[in-house]
């Protein structure tokens, strides 16, 4: 067996498969448009626990608040004008989230803030939306410790997600999960390569043998 043949075989086998994967990791990027942290206006409501009741409340108030603040910014083009808009009507969320409490029976402390507010990475279509702080309204419950629900304010995405049915949830809890499948279907996709190779290399090596 001419060893040394069979080592060139090898390395070019494992140029051909880095590169294919190289291919294919920048075909699924040119496909997202990333957008700038400075070009979206987000909401994120902190629930007060994750009770049943709490939880309900938290998407009563989520409805509600999308609602109103798509209507003040549905025909603006600025994000400037955007967030003007949604600072000075701090006092109509906060009303709106008084009001909820008042009718669920829930004596419960809450804040209404617009900051920049720490977001992870979400994906709406073609468009992503990076890890990072965010311009946004910050609605926190009660003592803000159960699982929150976030979106796109402007421009007016969260429709997207009541169309999923919910939001993705996001706290430390569940990043876990998260980052354990992403970790698991990387892992999945390096076992997959690794077999291709080590196939490819008893295919040559039957070659030598035969």
């Amino acid at each position: 067996m001419n060893f040394k043949v069979l080592f060139y075989l090898l390395f070019f086998v494992f140029i051909l498969v880095m590169n294919w994967e190289s291919q294919n990791y920048m075909a699924a990027a040119s496909f997202h448009d990333e957008v700038s942290q400075d070009e979206a206006i987000r909401l994120r409501i902190l629930a007060n626990s994750d009770s049943i009741k709490d939880q309900i409340l938290k998407r009563d108030i989520r409805d509600e608040v999308n609602a109103t603040i798509t209507d003040w910014v549905l025909h603006i083009d600025s994000m400037d004008e955007a967030k003007d808009v949604i600072e000075a009507n701090l006092d109509e969320i906060e009303a709106i989230v008084a009001d909820k409490l008042a009718k669920s029976g829930i004596n419960q402390s809450f804040n209404v803030e617009f900051n920049r507010v720490q977001f992870p990475t979400k994906l709406y279509g073609h468009l992503v939306y990076p890890a990072g702080e965010y311009n946004a309204v910050l609605i926190t419950l009660g003592n803000g410790n159960g699982e929150n629900w976030w979106c796109v304010l402007f421009p007016p995405l969260c429709f997207l997600d009541f169309a999923n049915g919910d939001a993705v949830e996001h706290d430390e809890r569940n990043s876990g999960v998260e980052a354990a499948e992403a970790e698991t279907e990387t892992e999945g996709q390096e076992v997959e390569v690794k077999f291709f190779v080590i196939e490819i290399f008893d295919t040559v090596k039957g070659w030598f043998t035969a």
